[in-house]
């Protein structure tokens, strides 16, 4: 298909290794390779932390203080880890292929960042929507303009792994193996989709949360197959976890960070349900945005 004409040399470095065992099997090693150093990373920590290891492990869990929020985005870095080890071992091929050429995939991310930190912009003139109530106040102003460099880095940190992972290494290996969009493009999106599936957390929300975290997924799939790079994938999904982890978070849980919390939770029904058609509408205008960013 033309409009995915920039896919093509994406997926190339791809070909050689496209046998569906080395993917499976890179994705069980990757996965265990993760596993394995974020459980080193975190025991050694328990360790040091010595008698308030107890109340660390608490706020880890619930990523409420800025610590535990860098620490858990950082953490997604050996993700990266993961995948360079199988890419380079099992498939034998450059890891910065990954990302796409490096001709494309700086200047597309940029691109495609400045577009929306205007779309953003504009979206804060509008009149402002109806959550219900006002926001809560997090962290001080002062704390939090003071920790932001630090906050952003974290978040580019975890988007990007999460974007070599899915649309990088899955869909590359998958589109070298199948021409159909169906499976390279869904099959990502259902993981991922998976992967943000929490019932005990969103409870009646999490299947209509899945719902929203697959339709990115594939929007995201789509806008790497027209770029031919992660640059534009990886800005749309900076912005938005900026947004929804470093501005205003849900006060459930990964809140360290933000400036304000929402006036509902993720499992509160109404609330959420209403603020979701939202959501979706600001995801699919940011989609077209990327995709007017780089004419595309």
């Amino acid at each position: 298909m033309t409009r995915y004409a920039a896919h093509k040399a994406f997926v190339a470095p791809a070909i050689p290794s496209a046998a569906l065992w080395r993917l499976i099997l890179g994705v069980l090693a990757a996965t265990a390779i993760y596993l394995l150093l974020n459980n080193l990373m975190f025991t050694t920590l328990f360790n040091l932390m010595g008698p308030r290891a107890d109340g660390f492990y608490d706020s880890l869990l619930s990523g409420k203080t800025p610590m535990a929020m860098f620490l858990l985005l950082g953490s997604f870095g050996l993700m990266i880890v993961g995948v360079a080890v199988v890419t380079r071992v099992i498939h034998k091929r450059p890891v910065r292929g990954l990302i796409g050429p490096s001709g494309l995939v700086v200047p597309q991310f940029w691109a495609v960042l400045k577009m929306l930190v205007l779309l953003g912009a504009v979206t804060y003139l509008l009149p402002p929507w109806n959550l219900g109530a006002p926001y809560v106040p997090n962290l001080a102003l002062g704390t939090w303009l003071m920790l932001l460099p630090f906050s952003l880095l974290g978040v580019l940190v975890q988007v990007s792994a999460e974007e070599i992972v899915f649309r990088g290494y899955v869909q590359q290996q998958l589109a070298a193996r199948f021409n159909s969009p169906l499976v390279w493009m869904v099959l990502p999106a259902v993981i991922f989709a998976l992967g943000h599936y929490l019932p005990d957390q969103a409870g009646e929300n999490a299947l209509v949360i899945a719902l929203w975290a697959g339709v990115f997924g594939m929007l995201m799939a789509d806008l790497t197959a027209r770029a031919g790079s992660l640059g534009p994938a990886i800005a749309v999904h900076f912005c938005n976890n900026v947004a929804a982890i470093v501005i205003t978070s849900l006060p459930d849980d990964l809140s360290g960070l933000a400036l304000y919390l929402t006036p509902f939770g993720m499992n509160d029904v109404d609330a959420l349900r209403a603020w979701l058609p939202v959501d979706f509408a600001l995801m699919l205008v940011s989609w077209l945005a990327a995709r007017l960013a780089i004419r595309r």
